[in-house]
């Protein structure tokens, strides 16, 4: 029998699904339900026409207001490439990726319009820091969604913003402008990473926010999620301080990560890119 899009969902929550159940898993829906981050690349370059394709695809995304915030670095010099790779040594694909960009939010385009115009901006308020961010979020969705549609890979990378300084140096980014995410993109080599996501129960709500089954449904998600994706004991996450468990979840693993201090530069950074965040 054909694969559905009820095959697809139950692949990424683990859960028996009805919806689609009539539907071939084939289209734009399919890719994104179906979709894997991809950390090993082919040495193929993507070229330059499918970069500027997916480029158009992902700043035709919506944007707030019609201002349009986003800003995207493509990061072609190999020395810059290099000291970029050197702050993140712990992803090795990286490096390997033919195409290496950051999306930016850019608040800055706005506050030049408002000068050349002779406008007052009584606005440098943290929306307009939500409202940049946002739109550099969705145009890297729209990025990823078009590449995979021309059969690429990518891979978002958010710990760039862990030496958040340095990036801004690196990337020339004046006042106004912050590094929301890297994306690695390039030709997959093999099938790439299918990660169980949390299930609906959990993330959508009716008519009101309402967590009071949070904690079963957790432990649900836990279960199911642990036996799909085991993880070794060598790769428990911070292990020296927190020890080996048998049980590691998902949600071990999330507890564990924000256990330690992370990014607190960030906000003093964009504080210092000109953001009142008020």
């Amino acid at each position: 029998m054909a694969e559905t899009i009820a095959d697809l969902i139950e692949n990424r929550f683990g859960l028996p699904a009805t919806a689609g159940r009539n539907t071939p898993a084939s289209g734009t829906i399919a890719g994104m339900v179906a979709r894997r981050s991809h950390r090993r690349f082919k040495p193929d370059p993507v070229s330059e026409e499918t970069l500027e394709i997916v480029l158009a695809a992902a700043l035709s995304s919506p944007a707030k207001s019609d201002l349009q915030q986003a800003s995207i670095v493509i990061v072609r010099d190999a020395a810059q490439r290099g000291a970029i790779n050197g702050l993140v040594e712990s992803m090795p694909w990286i490096p390997q990726a033919p195409v290496f960009l950051v999306f930016c939010g850019d608040n800055r385009r706005i506050r030049r319009i408002s000068e050349l115009r002779g406008k007052p901006f009584p606005n440098d308020t943290l929306d307009m820091f939500m409202n940049a961010a946002v739109d550099a979020g969705i145009v890297l969705q729209a990025f990823i969604t078009a590449a995979e549609s021309l059969g690429l890979g990518c891979c978002p990378i958010s710990l760039i913003r862990n030496h958040v300084e340095r990036l801004g140096e690196l990337l020339a980014l004046p006042e106004g402008v912050f590094p929301v995410a890297g994306l690695c993109v390039g030709h997959p080599e093999g099938a790439g990473r299918l990660s169980m996501r949390l299930p609906p129960s959990i993330t959508v709500h009716t008519d009101r926010y309402d967590s009071s089954r949070f904690d079963a449904e957790l432990a649900a998600y836990d279960a199911r999620r642990a036996k799909a994706e085991p993880t070794e004991p060598g790769k428990q996450r911070f292990a020296e301080r927190w020890g080996v468990t048998e049980a590691y979840t998902w949600s071990e693993d999330k507890a564990r990560q924000y256990s330690v201090p992370e990014r607190h530069s960030f906000g003093p950074y964009v504080r210092r890119q000109g953001f009142a965040l008020k």
